[in-house]
């Protein structure tokens, strides 16, 4: 393996991108990194909702969590997770980018939220284009344009373990 390498996986809400990082981190005995909004929240001492309305008013709040995602990957040696991890880690050594059909997405958030699924369709599809809005806003990036990803997954016609291999395999190839 790399002396000090970087993997930056990306892809919307709920396609995997903490689950399959925390995997490949641990496998590769790396640190991981998923400094997210909910954490963000949990140290500001107000909820996730709240802190996604701030963002949607403010650029200062997804800039002090990039910011910080950055700043936390500098020492290499990690695996960081986030939607704008490939994008943001210039110098990453694999660009991973996670995908998944918004059904399938809003299904697997449904699972870990409360909520029905038209709810979470609902909800994911408003999310990610507000989301999509404010990255082009910050920082002029397309999330829907990651064809310079170095390896890009299907999560829904591969489980857990088979995505993580994929993955895998690549780091090898770094060799």
């Amino acid at each position: 393996m790399l002396n000090k390498i970087t993997i930056a996986i990306s892809g919307k809400s709920g396609c995997g991108n903490t689950t399959i990082s925390k995997m490949v981190a641990k496998k590769l005995n790396l640190k991981f990194i998923n400094y997210t909004f909910r954490k963000m929240a949990e140290e500001k001492g107000i909820s996730f909702e709240e802190l996604r309305l701030l963002a949607e008013e403010s650029t200062a709040i997804d800039m002090e969590l990039d910011k910080q995602q950055v700043h936390l990957a500098a020492e290499g040696n990690c695996v960081l997770g986030s939607r704008l991890a490939i994008w943001m880690i210039d110098r990453a050594d694999l660009k991973v980018y996670l995908t998944a059909p918004p059904s399938v997405r809003a299904g697997r958030i449904a699972n870990r939220e409360n909520g029905t699924l038209d709810e979470k369709i609902a909800e994911t599809e408003d999310r990610d284009q507000k989301d999509s809005a404010r990255y082009k806003k910050i920082y002029a990036i397309d999330t829907n344009k990651y064809d310079f990803a170095d390896l890009i997954i299907d999560t829904d016609n591969n489980n857990e373990s088979e995505v993580v291999a994929l993955i895998l395999e690549a780091v090898e190839s770094l060799q």
